[in-house]
């Protein structure tokens, strides 16, 4: 099949996920084409990248080129507005990663167009309502090779907590629990504050006025044993996740994919949530981590993951065995079916 792809968010293309930071629906996008690929399609993506290349048999072209007059299959990414991308489309598909009630703004086009709607999780179809004729369907997102490699665990010195959802998501909400109740049960914990936004403004970047008590309040918990690090490209993220004990997330009710979590469940990392947006859709509660239902039995849980051998190394197991099959060929697959 002719298989067309488009997005006009930010430059990246099919090697920005091995070569640097990368948002998750980012590097979604960035995966698919070359799964596609390798299931014997021919793969055309459109998109900001900076140069026309052949990235794992895909043709990815600038925005600067002519879309094709037809295509047997459009994949306009995130916006309804590229359903319009191709004139002549056999069948177009809208991949969707927001919240579904953002797509009744643009609810004139999708019924025009018609397109099958791919949502990334159950929690995230609850928005979408009176769905009418429109076929909507739930394919979970891949994970790269990084992720998925038989790697063993390989524990920093200190038992180290991980964060790694946008500061405005919980981030204070965790650091009262970190320096209230978890480090002060576990002294020589670490809680590793992943976040290239903060790590910017420590170079001196501005930061949003929004965001700066809170930087201000990160850097304050040094002596609680906070650090701040930046992100790095699959490979870097994938052994800092096999280096840490517990995954928190504390999670936000618009987090509709839950992108770091499913990663490093992959990489057999366990993870404490609170029931908000997707994230319990992305583990297995009680064994590959817990859903808690407050901020006691979160520091509690929290506590036990970093301390308490065999709990970790259980869950552990569980994790990487739960999540080992997603690969991006599977999900290729999955869209197949929507195709038809």
């Amino acid at each position: 099949m002719h298989i067309t792809l488009a997005d006009d968010s930010i430059p990246f293309d099919g090697f920005s996920p091995g070569n640097r930071p990368l948002g998750g629906a980012e590097k979604a996008f960035a995966s698919l084409p070359g799964a596609l690929a390798r299931r014997g399609h021919d793969v055309h993506v459109y998109n900001r990248a900076r140069y026309p290349m052949v990235i794992e048999g895909a043709h990815w072209e600038t925005l600067d080129k002519e879309f094709p007059t037809q295509t047997d299959v459009l994949i306009a990414f995130r916006k309804p507005s590229l359903l319009s991308s191709v004139r002549l489309a056999g069948r177009r598909l809208l991949w969707t990663t927001a919240p579904g009630r953002q797509l009744e703004a643009a609810r004139k086009a999708i019924e025009s167009f018609q397109p099958a709607i791919l949502f990334c999780g159950r929690t995230q179809v609850q928005g979408w309502t009176d769905k009418g004729d429109i076929p909507c369907r739930v394919i979970a997102p891949g994970l790269r090779a990084d992720y998925l490699a038989e790697a063993p665990m390989s524990l920093a010195e200190h038992p180290t907590a991980l964060v790694t959802t946008h500061p405005a998501h919980g981030l204070d909400w965790l650091l009262d629990r970190w320096c209230g109740q978890i480090r002060p049960a576990v002294p020589d914990a670490r809680l590793v504050v992943v976040s290239a936004m903060f790590d910017k403004a420590r170079a001196g970047s501005e930061l949003p006025a929004q965001l700066q008590p809170l930087f201000a309040k990160t850097q304050g918990a040094a002596g609680d044993g906070v650090e701040i690090m930046a992100p790095s490209g699959d490979a870097g993220m994938a052994d800092l996740y096999r280096s840490a004990r517990v995954h928190l997330y504390p999670g936000h009710p618009d987090d509709m994919v839950c992108w770091t979590l499913m990663e490093s469940q992959a990489c057999g990392l366990p993870a404490v949530v609170r029931p908000l947006g997707a994230a319990a859709e992305r583990l297995s509660d009680g064994q590959s981590g817990m859903v808690v239902p407050d901020e006691a039995a979160f520091a509690n849980v929290a506590i036990r993951l970093l301390t308490d051998d065999d709990t970790f190394w259980g869950m552990s197991r569980d994790a990487h065995l739960l999540q080992r099959e997603r690969s991006w060929e599977t999900v290729a697959a999955e869209f197949e079916t929507s195709f038809r």
